[in-house]
Formats: C-alpha cells, structure tokens, sequence
C-alpha cells in the first residue's frame, strides 16, 4: 500500500491543476458560497482583459501610421501607376475609338503616350492627394484600442474560453502534467522517509 503512494500523489497533483486550470473560466457566472462569490478568472477579468488587450494591439501591434503610411506609398507607387497607364491606354484605343471613329485618323501611338502620360500624372497627384485625405480620416477616426476593446468585451464567455484555449492548450496541458509529476515526486519522497524512519 505504501508504493502506491507516489501514484496516489500523482493522481491529486493532476487532479488539483487540472480543476485550476478549469477555474480560470468556470464558473462562468458568479456564485454565492458561504457569503464569498466565486466566478472564473476569465469570466470576472473580463472587462480588464479587453482593456489591456486593446492597448496592446494599439501600442505594439497595429499602427494606423503605419497603414496611412503604406496607403500613401502603394497609391501611387510604379507599379500602381504603370497599371493606370496600361488602363488609361487600353479606353483610348478601344472605347474612345469605337465611341468616336473619326478619332483614329488623328490618334497616332506617339499621341497615344503623351495622353496617357498627361492623364497619368493629373491621376498621381489625384490620388496621393486622396492618399492623404484617407490617411488623416483613419488617424482621427479609426481607434484601434477602442475597437479591440469592444470585440474581447462583446464575446460571450463560451467565445473567451474557446480562443483561449485554443491558444494556450498546450500551456495548460503542461500545467497539468507538471502537478502529477511533483505529486509523483512528493509521493516518492514520502514513501523515501517512511522506509527510512522505519
């Protein structure tokens, strides 16, 4: 009976860690016992998760600078503009053309460039100017904190602990295999002693 000591141990230090980890999300909402309220950790925290989760994408993962500062360079960017002109060449020939008949006597492929090049940089300054108003709107307008905020807080508490655990389930597994191996060792070193003091 002595040797079944260290599973014995074992089994309570996984039962322990493995209800403790459960009690980070269950129960979900708080129950009254003798006079203390208990609620999940998660459930409880909820409102300072989103909060504290709100920062953090704001602060260091997502930057609004960053997005206005790529939409700035990708609106008119070569490649972006290299696109607008095949555009811009492609209506004159095809739809221009065939809109207007007379026109090809008159449209030679030198003409052609320099419409297209005419319409491309009036269209550049066009649309980094509206890179720019875009930019501003989304500085001022887009929370980043705000919105994160309300998502983590508008999830229902099945959500919370679906994305949490999804992200920590080997985190938690290890947790529960680490209180059945102190239990183990506890239960070993126990019986060490018994035999010991014998």
């Amino acid at each position: 009976m002595l040797y079944l000591l260290p599973v014995i141990a074992a089994l309570i230090g996984w039962v322990t860690n493995y209800l403790a980890v459960k009690m980070l999300f269950h129960p979900k909402l708080p129950i009254r016992l003798m006079g203390i309220s208990i609620q999940g950790v998660f459930p409880k925290r909820q409102g300072q998760l989103a909060e504290k989760l709100g920062a953090l994408v704001d602060q260091e993962l997502f930057s609004v600078e960053e997005v206005s500062k790529k939409i700035k360079e990708l609106s008119t960017s070569p490649r972006t503009m290299d696109q607008i002109g095949k555009r811009i060449e492609r209506t004159i020939r095809e739809k221009l053309v065939k809109s207007f008949p007379m026109l090809s006597m008159f449209l030679s492929d030198g003409m052609v460039t320099k419409v297209t090049e005419t319409f491309k940089e009036e269209l550049r300054d066009f649309m980094a100017q509206s890179a720019d108003d875009l930019s501003t709107k989304l500085e001022r307008e887009l929370d980043v904190r705000k919105m994160v905020r309300e998502k983590v807080e508008a999830f229902s508490t099945e959500k919370l602990e679906e994305i949490l655990v999804s992200l920590m389930k080997k985190e938690f597994r290890f947790i529960e295999l680490v209180g059945a191996l102190l239990g183990f060792l506890i239960g070993c070193l126990q019986v060490g002693l018994t035999l010991a003091g014998q």
